[in-house]
């Protein structure tokens, strides 16, 4: 059995001696329409999340080849990937809705208390880039004034900096964002955005967009892009139109070799910690633990600078590498994250009708998820999270990998039984003495000494507090 406890960890703000802690959840409404999301606003609030992402927003390609447009399926007559595919940096596309319907979304969810923070992907353009439109080509000073030197070349090389910031991604053309005109134009998009009422953005494919340490573009004299998009610099008289600080915004900086990831996260103020999410899926795979790792979020960057998951909408759909796990075993990971101290976790919201049998679940853009995001053991662990506000963290193990304890301070701990069969539980824990029951099954646990006893049902997880 091992322990692994996190006091004093780099990262972590200690002020009187209260230790500081990360206490909101997005739910990542995947696909979801404006209209969808606020429809099924007071649901999501209830569940306990505070954020919730939504799909980009801007113009995307409605057609390629081989698909002729006017289809809505996420997979098939239509893709959901289409959205990953700007033709300009204006509000609205058919996969989404248009601009009132964000402006009535971002209304509604302030009376809820839930923040819109938008899925931004400023670093490449359609596939096809003569389906970019007119004012953009205007905007920047012509087509060829887009796209970085080498934005045609295949990235060969992930691991070498400027081809990684500066090279086509998996046929993207890759945007010169170091281009004052192009700048300028994107921020106008983001300031929009503000305007309609959002207040954060998820930047996708981060990593591909240089820092001010990284190799400079032929195009370009510096590396300036993520100065202007945090608000740092003004391009062209024209500034981020609200503080940082007052807007969630992270990168989708993907861990590997030679990846800044503390240069990002200090940069942008928040990353993805998808190494940890790889160590989740391992485990509930039925692998070991990498208990360690684990303690540390996978990650060098602070704890609260990071976006966790179990999955993403990436691990879903591209190869399907997380859609082998079932809604349970997605659950008993998602309780593992969000019962503990720092990072923000993200609740990645799959297709409704979805099974191993059918991703794609009804295979309708637009429509809502299926139920998982608002399971009751899921709300539970939403709102613990909230209610253990400063509590340190301290993470339990059985022998053989199969229970999780989760302690926050004295006040409460989470159990998780990450196995398909039951599970007697005989591990230490912070908690009294005393007898406690769960707050979603009333199942009754008991300590005694520093020890909790009791018996866990299959895949289940459990709250209890004092």
């Amino acid at each position: 059995m091992l322990a692994l406890a996190l006091l004093g960890q780099k990262g972590f703000s200690q002020k009187n001696n209260q230790v500081t802690s990360n206490d909101e959840v997005i739910l990542h409404a995947w696909c979801w329409s404006f209209n969808t999301i606020r429809e099924n606003l007071p649901e999501i609030a209830k569940a306990g999340y505070a954020i919730v992402q939504t799909s980009p927003a801007q113009h995307c390609v409605t057609e390629v080849s081989r698909d002729k447009g006017g289809g809505n399926q996420l997979f098939g007559h239509g893709k959901w990937y289409y959205q990953y595919q700007p033709t300009d940096w204006k509000i609205g596309n058919y996969q989404m809705g248009t601009r009132d319907d964000l402006i009535a979304l971002c209304k509604e969810a302030k009376k809820y208390g839930v923040r819109i923070i938008v899925d931004v992907l400023p670093n490449h353009t359609s596939v096809n880039d003569c389906q970019v439109e007119e004012d953009l080509d205007k905007a920047v000073g012509g087509h060829q004034n887009l796209y970085h030197a080498a934005g045609f070349n295949e990235i060969k090389d992930y691991n070498d900096r400027l081809q990684c910031t500066t090279g086509q991604m998996g046929g993207l053309p890759d945007v010169n964002t170091e281009n004052p005109d192009f700048q300028f134009y994107y921020m106008q998009y983001v300031n929009d955005l503000i305007a309609c009422g959002v207040r954060g953005f998820r930047y996708d494919t981060a990593k591909h967009i240089g820092l001010p340490s990284d190799p400079v573009d032929p195009k370009a004299t510096e590396n300036d892009f993520w100065l202007v998009a945090t608000g740092r610099k003004a391009v062209k008289g024209l500034q981020l139109a609200l503080p940082k600080d007052s807007l969630f915004i992270y990168g989708e900086v993907l861990q590997d070799k030679n990846v800044k990831e503390t240069e990002y996260a200090d940069m942008l103020g928040g990353v993805t910690a998808s190494s940890m999410g790889w160590c989740l899926r391992n485990a509930l795979e039925g692998n070991d633990w990498k208990k360690d790792e684990i303690a540390n979020y996978c990650h060098p960057a602070k704890p609260n600078q990071l976006v966790t998951w179990v999955e993403s909408h990436d691990t879903y759909c591209n190869g399907h590498e997380s859609a082998s796990l079932t809604d349970a075993q997605i659950r008993m990971g998602w309780v593992m994250i969000t019962a503990r101290q720092c990072g923000t976790p993200l609740f990645y919201s799959r297709p409704d009708g979805s099974s191993r049998e059918n991703v794609w679940g009804n295979n309708i853009v637009g429509l809502r998820g299926n139920d998982a995001f608002m399971h009751p053991e899921v709300v539970a662990v939403n709102k613990f999270r909230k209610r253990m506000h400063g509590q340190v963290e301290k993470l339990v193990y059985s022998e053989d990998g199969n229970i999780v304890e989760i302690n926050r301070g004295k006040k409460g701990a989470a159990l998780i039984n990450i196995s398909s069969v039951s599970q007697a539980v005989n591990l230490s824990t912070n908690l009294p003495n005393g007898t406690y029951h769960d707050k979603v099954y009333g199942k009754q646990f008991k300590v005694k000494k520093g020890k909790i006893i009791g018996e866990l049902a299959p895949l289940t997880s459990y709250i209890l507090e004092k």
